[in-house]
């Protein structure tokens, strides 16, 4: 396995006129596993295609292990790349498709090949399956056989483009944890490519955000959606997304009050609050941010209960997501033994320390959190 190392990263098409990727640094350590996520478009495939050889950079520098590999081509690179289709030839069994990388890439004779192939297939449990040809075998079993094919290489980096995307439901949650193992049993220097959060946070060591081709943030899962360090970090890690309104500051005389321009929400911020974080609160707009799960149904009328109309409730099974009519779209989370139905009015609160304030103009996080990013426009 081997560390990567990825320097001013930049690929353009269109003779400019289309940048996929802008000045994108990133180092990932030997053995580490890491997610790159993002919307569509965002980058996130041209990236990976770029370190496997199949993409040329526009100007950057790539180095996997101690070899500057740019303009290396990608079948004298060692790494292994596992598609979002599969990638098998239908004309070849398991056994030949599994191997054929082995016979065009090494010089390893035929016994060799045939007893790592023979390894590889027992750890993917396919033993029995390497007669049969890829029309013959479930989605499932073809991954494993696309797994399989990359790891009997044994090459110093794995690449995964959205493996996952063609499988049912249960079949991914199965296909995660299958992952997860090996990469832990084979100590896998790893990046894996996905549009769903959901795999990005619970698969890597680290996770990688990526938007209109620049680094949002990086960092623990945990970390990065806790602490987003911009707005648009905060809206997509995370289900159901975060809740954001516009508010304006008013200086009150038990500390800042927060109200949105239809004077339906106000919010205010308590004066040991504001002191605390006095040297970042300088503005008079903002946009806050909360997640649904820090917002609780209010007891009583606390000093910041906030009465909101619910829209929609959405059982989720041990959750309720209830739409609220505040703002321009508002989700609370409660446990699904909450009783409460659509039109009813209830009142709803969050705690100070568990809020987020956005610049409004740049998309900035204010409160001054310790993450790895690079800057970022609002979305």
């Amino acid at each position: 396995m081997a560390r990567v190392r990825v320097e001013s990263l930049r690929k353009e098409y269109d003779v400019g006129t289309v940048v996929a990727v802008d000045d994108l640094n990133l180092e990932i350590e030997d053995g580490e596993f890491v997610t790159v996520v993002g919307p569509s478009g965002c980058g996130k495939t041209t990236t990976l295609r770029m370190l496997a050889g199949l993409e040329e950079p526009t100007s950057g520098r790539i180095e996997i292990g101690d070899e500057d590999v740019t303009d290396v081509h990608a079948k004298n690179r060692d790494v292994a790349m596992v598609f979002q289709n599969y990638a098998l030839y239908p004309h070849k069994t398991v056994f030949e498709n599994m191997e054929f990388g082995l016979r065009m890439s090494t010089d390893l004779d035929a016994s060799e090949r045939e007893r790592r192939v023979v390894e590889t297939a027992e750890m993917m449990d396919i033993s029995e399956l390497l007669e049969d040809k890829p029309d013959e075998l479930s989605g499932g079993q073809k991954q494993r056989v696309a797994l399989g094919r990359a790891i009997v290489r044994e090459p110093d980096l794995f690449l995964f483009d959205e493996p996952l995307s063609n499988l049912d439901a249960k079949l991914r949650t199965t296909m995660r944890a299958e992952i997860q193992r090996l990469q832990d049993e084979l100590g896998i220097t790893a990046v894996y490519v996905t549009h769903d959060q959901h795999e990005a946070m619970t698969m890597g060591d680290r996770i990688v955000i990526l938007n209109d081709g620049e680094l949002q943030q990086q960092g623990a899962p945990t970390e990065v959606y806790e602490n987003p360090t911009n707005r648009f970090v905060g809206g997509f890690i995370g289900s159901p997304s975060m809740n954001f309104i516009d508010v304006t500051v008013d200086q009150v005389s038990d500390g800042l009050r927060l109200r949105d321009t239809d004077g339906d929400f106000s919010f205010t911020l308590s004066a040991a609050y504001a002191t605390a974080n006095d040297a970042a609160l300088g503005m008079d707009r903002y946009t806050l941010g909360i997640r649904p799960e820090n917002v609780s149904l209010a007891d009583g009328q606390p000093q910041n209960a906030i009465t909101a109309g619910v829209d929609v409730v959405e059982p989720v099974g041990s959750d309720n997501f209830l739409h609220l009519d505040v703002g321009p779209e508002f989700i609370a989370r409660v446990p699904s033994d909450v009783d409460i139905e659509s039109g009813d009015h209830i009142s709803i609160t969050f705690d100070e320390s568990d809020i987020h304030l956005f610049d409004m103009d740049s998309g900035a996080e204010i409160l001054g959190h310790d993450q790895e990013s690079q800057p970022a426009t609002a979305p």
